[in-house]
């Protein structure tokens, strides 16, 4: 009776919002103060000052046209500071016409893959990796390829990722600082990466794109480097969102980047803003389209984020479970103690904690906790992942 293949999808929920419907029922049964929910990327903090009173500014504006339609592109102002922005970034030539205001990176990775592909059409996604995008690979026909990356760095596994071209190959996705490990990946394995591409494309006479999804590039520690991606690559497409570095994930705003150097580059905009209508985006909103313009230099304070990250990460890698010190993000990826990552989070909730199973991200055994939640819940929740340990014997 109604959409086959999605009522098929639905058994397959997101093992995240599981998890967060989880911690509703433990949280009124035990009370709030008791239960310590990491299982949603929601971040407990609000946009910067500047942010707050450029919205206060244009929510009082007088200016005549601020709410009208535009260009389904967004605003030409807009588009060109973002462009001058990236271009002080990257080195790369940059103007409006190769920016596209979207509404939030899930918007622009959905118009990015449905202007790029064609019918079983490759993209190559690195495991771990942030759970819809096999979903927005599958919304525009195409098929993913899950490479995995280096086991005890998550890395890029380069040769692994060669190995995976074929002619059909259309794009790559690269997500650094990356959900769910926050590993930053590093500009030797960029690089490599890049040359491995050329040579596959000289190889089959074709174009692989780099869909670099960048939400967390403002949250990064430690002073490491993060490479740009529009410098690194050729035919690479930026995908942005204001949801993490200004704290705005309600507001559904963003930016697509399309690399001057690309072929043709002009016709891949022109289709990329088709379908930000046709798709039903239509344009991103207006009147955050003119705050987060005025705000690009403006981020959340990385020491918000990275005194969590210390607690959490000292704590848990003490009583002995093993995990990868983030670099950026606000996420810990915590190895497993038990193959069974799932029989792992369900024996959690038995001290009230919620982590998310990797098996969600295409990596089992390993485990999800995102720490972007009051620091005092994270050093309440100290004693329960002490009592967790104990349990699998790690102390």
């Amino acid at each position: 009776m109604f959409n086959q293949k999605i009522v098929a999808s639905l058994g397959k929920s997101s093992m995240i919002r599981a998890m967060f419907e989880a911690g509703a029922r433990l949280k009124a049964e035990y009370g709030e103060e008791n239960v310590f929910d990491f299982s949603l990327g929601n971040p407990e903090i609000e946009p910067p000052v500047q942010v707050q009173e450029t919205i206060r500014k244009y929510v009082n504006s007088q200016t005549p046209g601020l709410h009208y339609y535009m260009n389904n592109a967004g605003y030409q102002d807009v588009r060109a500071k973002v462009a001058e922005y990236l271009q002080k970034k990257s080195g790369v030539p940059l103007t409006h016409d190769n920016i596209l205001m979207v509404c939030g990176a899930a918007a622009g990775m959905n118009v990015t893959l449905k202007a790029l592909l064609n019918p079983g059409e490759e993209v190559i996604v690195l495991s771990p990796f942030f759970v819809e995008y096999l979903s927005y690979i599958d919304n525009a026909d195409g098929k993913p390829v899950i490479v995995k990356t280096e086991k005890d760095t998550f890395q890029i596994d380069v040769e692994a990722v060669k190995n995976s071209i074929t002619p059909k190959t259309k794009g790559i996705i690269l997500n650094s600082p990356n959900n769910p490990t926050g590993v930053v990946y590093s500009r030797e394995s960029l690089e490599r990466l890049r040359g491995a591409i050329e040579e596959k494309e000289k190889e089959f006479g074709t174009s692989i794109f780099i869909l670099s999804d960048e939400p967390y590039v403002s949250i990064v520690y430690d002073g490491i480097e993060l490479p740009n991606m529009l410098s690194v690559f050729k035919n690479c497409i930026v995908i942005n969102s204001f949801s993490k570095s200004h704290a705005l994930p309600g507001e559904r705003i963003g930016y697509v980047a399309v690399s001057s150097r690309i072929d043709d580059v002009e016709t891949l905009m022109a289709a990329m803003i088709t379908l930000n209508r046709t798709l039903g985006f239509v344009n991103a909103p207006a009147l955050f389209q003119k705050v987060v313009a005025e705000n690009l230099d403006v981020a959340v304070d990385t020491a918000f984020y990275q005194e969590k990250r210390d607690i959490l990460y000292n704590h848990i890698t003490s009583v002995g479970f093993e995990c990868v010190k983030p670099s950026g993000a606000f996420y810990l990826f915590m190895k497993s103690p038990i193959e069974d990552e799932v029989e792992f989070c369900a024996t959690a909730q038995k001290y009230n904690l919620l982590i998310v199973p990797g098996s969600g991200f295409g990596c089992p055994g390993y485990v999800r906790i995102a720490y972007c939640y009051d620091t005092a819940m994270i050093k309440r929740s100290l004693d329960a992942f002490t009592k967790l340990a104990r349990e699998y014997g790690l102390i």
